[in-house]
């Protein structure tokens, strides 16, 4: 068995041993080096070659995004996030995510105590990421930029743009993934709703930014992220858009052209009141393995809109949505999922394709465009 190779960076000894300690049991894992910083991190790299490196951000003589930078540039690798500032720094994080990092894992305080709580989900995240082609394809597709805004920009072979419904027999194009699109517009859509989770934030910025000042109706989103996390990504995403970006918090009107996304830690729902429309922010169900929940904040709107609702699923990990989206295309409804070459990880796509509810296929780069015709 060829072992996924693991590099471990963090200042403290306390956090490499832990690491170590949760992956060398496995025997599918090695973790070939311990790096005390940035500058050992970049010399491990070129002597060991790893699979995976796990990164903390901040450490002495050379700092977690400095040595991501370099990494991205000169050696491009999955690197997950694993630092104390995951938690207490959302902005720091989401920096990393632009510059090249696949994801992260946030340490609360409890992890000194037990480093079970990240045990299971960086075993799954390092499988997922480990000699994954796609994924390596994305990550050398990048050009890193310093002078740009989000440091990494991602690229893609040029594609056309779609700004004519395109249509395709259901067939191959549904069950592997690949670019597909069969219109099924029953009338102007009212309302968008999306989720995300793995690769979400970097994918986020390709997406709502390219969305018209004049988008006449509101959108609703659900990305995984820890409390704390959500208002840095709403606050980024509004200074990219023309369109306003907010994190929910509950009682809000939904208007045209505002983007409302779930608050980390409470599931996004709505209420009809009259002719409008709130949000409504609560902790049920709580047995719901991500919190908020794509499928809980997809029920809730298919309640209210019906066919006139505009389901978009991206890049994550699992099947978060697709009992939602399921709803949503039964009430009649439309659904875009974004194509496997272009996620992060074809998890939640794969699953909406494979239940045969995604009338769109369609790459990255032109979801935002499909959306626009969609709500025209």
């Amino acid at each position: 068995m060829n072992k996924t190779k693991i590099l471990v960076v963090d200042d403290s000894i306390f956090m490499r041993r832990a690491i170590e300690s949760i992956l060398k049991e496995e025997p599918d894992m090695e973790v070939v080096g311990l790096a005390r910083n940035g500058k050992e991190a970049l010399e491990m790299v070129e002597k060991f070659t790893p699979d995976v490196i796990t990164m903390d951000i901040e450490m002495p003589v050379m700092d977690g995004i400095t040595a991501l930078e370099h990494i991205m540039k000169e050696h491009p690798t999955p690197v997950i996030m694993v630092s104390s500032l995951t938690k207490e720094g959302a902005d720091a994080t989401l920096k990393a995510l632009d510059i090249g990092a696949v994801d992260f894992i946030p340490k609360d305080s409890s992890f000194g105590s037990s480093a079970a709580n990240i045990e299971s989900e960086l075993k799954a995240k390092i499988r997922k990421f480990a000699k994954n082609k796609s994924m390596m394809r994305l990550l050398t597709s990048r050009k890193f930029s310093p002078s740009s805004p989000s440091g990494g920009i991602y690229t893609r072979p040029s594609v056309k743009p779609v700004s004519q419904p395109l249509h395709a027999p259901v067939g191959k194009g549904v069950t592997d993934g690949t670019r597909h699109v069969t219109v099924n517009k029953s009338g102007v859509k009212r309302v968008v709703a999306l989720g995300t989770s793995t690769g979400g934030p970097q994918s986020l910025q390709k997406v709502i930014p390219l969305l018209p000042e004049d988008l006449k109706v509101p959108v609703v989103i659900t990305q995984h992220m820890p409390p704390n996390f959500t208002q840095s990504l709403a606050a980024r995403l509004n200074s990219l858009s023309k369109v306003t970006v907010v994190e929910a918090q509950g009682k809000e009107k939904l208007e045209p052209g505002v983007v409302y996304i779930a608050k980390g830690g409470l599931h996004l729902t709505f209420k009809k009141v009259g002719p409008s429309v709130y949000t409504d922010l609560t902790p049920e169900p709580s047995n719901c393995f991500n919190i908020p929940s794509v499928d809980v904040m997809v029920d809730s709107i298919t309640d209210i809109y019906g066919s006139e609702c505009l389901g978009v699923i991206m890049t994550g990990m699992g099947s978060d949505g697709c009992k939602g989206l399921t709803k949503l295309k039964q009430a009649g409804g439309t659904i875009i999922s974004q194509d496997e070459p272009s996620c992060i990880v074809y998890g939640m796509p794969r699953a909406v394709i494979e239940a045969g509810v995604a009338d769109e296929i369609v790459p990255l780069e032109e979801i935002a465009s499909r959306i626009t015709y969609h709500c025209k």
